[in-house]
């Protein structure tokens, strides 16, 4: 069972949340879901915005691109230590991250991604927008941090690969009950 809610009313959880890990839905060849510690949530073009980072290693990037569809799905309390070591360090194109991580899928209702029990506030968003980064563009002390080119693309937490700004449209909003 789905209860709709005005996303704003939990802007302030959604901002909490964030930086501890919410996932990140994609739903192309599979479901994938990804553990993301930044976004943003807001308005642009006079829609409401959730946009997300996503690197251009990550299988979640090609089935973004091709779909053009996401979920954000975020915990109503800590993220369940498992759900975040399966979703953000292994990656969807080896892993049934469903399977390993045991999550629930729930479906969705206006977009192809459903939403996941255990991370019950769903956003349902479709893409308006994408953008790559100018790595020369970031100040050097964040480049050094999160951009070392001391680490081969693939390592899952710390690339030095850029990422891509995917806007989202948020075009529902629901907890899973």
């Amino acid at each position: 069972m789905k209860r709709k809610v005005n996303y704003t009313e939990y802007a302030q959880r959604i901002a909490e949340a964030l930086p501890r890990g919410i996932l990140l839905g994609t739903n192309g060849e599979k479901f994938n879901a990804m553990t993301i510690a930044w976004g943003a949530l807001g308005t642009c073009w006079a829609v409401p915005i959730f946009t997300v980072y996503v690197r251009y290693s990550r299988y979640t990037k090609a089935q973004l691109d091709a779909t053009g569809e996401f979920a954000i799905s975020v915990p109503l309390g800590a993220l369940d230590p498992k759900i975040n070591r399966v979703c953000g360090s292994m990656s969807g194109r080896d892993v049934d991250k469903v399977k390993e991580a045991g999550l629930t899928l729930v479906e969705p209702e206006l977009i192809g991604v459903p939403g996941i029990k255990e991370c019950p506030l769903t956003l349902e968003c479709k893409v308006l927008y994408s953008q790559p980064q100018e790595l020369d563009r970031i100040p050097k002390e964040i480049l050094d941090r999160f951009y070392p080119q001391n680490v081969p693309g693939t390592f899952p937490m710390a690339n030095r690969d850029a990422h891509v700004a995917y806007m989202g449209e948020i075009v529902n909003a629901y907890i899973i009950e």
